[in-house]
């Protein structure tokens, strides 16, 4: 549990709430139970600090105020829309017996241990945080859930994670899927079939030996009928002339 100092404040004004935040506190109140809301302060660089560390608004803090120490629930903190600092921080008191909603986050374990994941397996998180309804004397700080010797292909449902006593999921009426471990999936791109490749070498080398071929062999087909015709225009002209006595 973290602990965080706090001071009792009397501000009353916008002005006096920015003078307390330029003096690097943040105004907070805690509310809830039969006690009246209480207004104080706590330290922006320790707020900060505990801000930055996972499952801030679900973790139960001790507030020291004045000597005595309030275990209290963060509800809801404000930031500046320019810094992103803190500017205020509401906090739930802790009264046995009541209870509060709130979203657990889920925590894989042993995942060097499942099969599933050292063939290649993906783990598909679906709900990385659970909302459960929990006594304020019995909140847990995260769901566990165990992949020593899980396999390609297994699913877990919010009935086979472990809760405490007294805890339920809000989503009632149906077993809800947390996470799964599905087989991996790889994209390969389409080769080009050998006979194909194969043949267009084989065209383009038959081409280039006819080319060659008629360069140095057969003229054109053209030409041929062309040399026959001035043959046969010879012959003619001799037969035409008077023969000489």
């Amino acid at each position: 549990m973290n602990t965080l100092e706090a001071n009792i404040r009397n501000t009353k004004t916008k002005g006096e709430l920015n003078i307390l935040r330029s003096q690097g506190n943040v105004p907070a109140v805690i509310y809830g139970g039969k006690d009246e809301n209480q207004n104080i302060s706590v330290s922006k660089k320790t707020l900060t600090n505990l801000l930055e560390k996972d499952n801030f608004l679900s973790n139960i803090i001790n507030l020291k105020i004045e000597g005595k120490d309030y275990n209290v629930l963060p509800r809801d903190v404000k930031f500046d829309i320019l810094s992103d600092e803190p500017t205020h921080v509401d906090f739930l008191r802790i009264v046995k017996g009541g209870k509060v909603i709130l979203q657990i986050p889920v925590k894989f374990i042993n995942s060097d241990k499942s099969p599933g994941l050292k063939r290649g397996g993906v783990l598909n998180i679906v709900r990385r945080k659970v909302e459960l309804k929990c006594p304020t004397e019995n909140i847990p700080n995260e769901l566990v859930v165990d992949l020593d010797g899980v396999d390609i292909g297994q699913s877990f449902k919010i009935s086979a994670i472990k809760l405490p006593e007294n805890v339920h999921p809000t989503i009632q009426g149906r077993d809800f899927v947390v996470a799964t471990l599905a087989a991996p999936t790889v994209i390969k791109e389409p080769e080009k079939p050998a006979e194909a490749a194969d043949g267009a070498e084989a065209t383009g080398e038959e081409g280039a030996t006819q080319a060659a071929e008629g360069d140095g062999k057969a003229p054109p087909a053209d030409a041929a009928k062309s040399e026959k015709k001035d043959d046969v225009k010879k012959g003619d002209d001799k037969k035409s002339q008077p023969e000489k006595k």
